[in-house]
C-alpha cells in the first residue's frame, strides 16, 4: 500500500487551517475521515508534515556477531540453525531461525537444518528397532 502523495496532505493541511471541517475534507478529496485526523494529529504531535516512511533497510541483530558465528561454525560445523539460536540467546541476541539462516545464507555460511549427528542418532534408532 502506497502513501497518499505530499501534495494531497498539504491541500488537507490548508483546508483544516482554513477551517473546514474533517468530514467535509475527507468527501472532497475522496479520503476517509480517519485519515484526515491522523494527518492533523501527526502535524500537531510532530510537527511532521509528511508520512511516515515505509520499508527499507533494517540492520540484521546479528550483524555485528558475524566473527562469533564463523568462528563457532569453524569450531563446530555440525551446528544447527537452533543450536546456533540457542547460543545467540544466550548471548542476549533474541532472532528467529528464519532470520538467522537469511543472514548466514548472506555471508555464504549455509547450514543444514539437521546435525550429522542428530541423522547419525536417527539412522542408529531406525537400525536398532530394526533388529528387534
Amino acid at each position: 500500500m502506497q502513501a497518499y502523495s505530499q501534495d494531497l496532505r498539504d491541500r488537507v493541511l490548508r483546508a483544516l487551517d482554513r477551517g473546514d471541517r474533517p468530514t467535509e475534507i475527507a468527501r472532497r478529496f475522496e479520503v476517509s475521515r480517519i485519515w484526515v485526523y491522523h494527518v492533523r494529529a501527526r502535524v500537531e504531535q510532530t510537527g511532521e508534515r509528511s508520512s511516515f516512511p515505509i520499508g527499507g533497510y533494517r540492520r540484521s541483530r546479528v550483524a555485528e556477531m558475524e566473527s562469533v558465528l564463523r568462528a563457532w561454525i569453524a569450531a563446530e560445523p555440525d551446528l544447527t540453525l537452533a543450536e546456533l539460536q540457542q547460543r545467540l540467546m544466550q548471548q542476549g541476541v533474541s532472532i528467529k531461525i528464519g532470520a538467522l539462516w537469511h543472514q548466514l545464507n548472506k555471508w555464504n555460511l549455509t547450514r543444514k537444518k539437521n546435525s550429522a549427528r542428530h541423522d547419525q542418532e536417527h539412522k542408529d534408532m531406525q537400525a536398532s528397532a530394526s533388529m528387534e
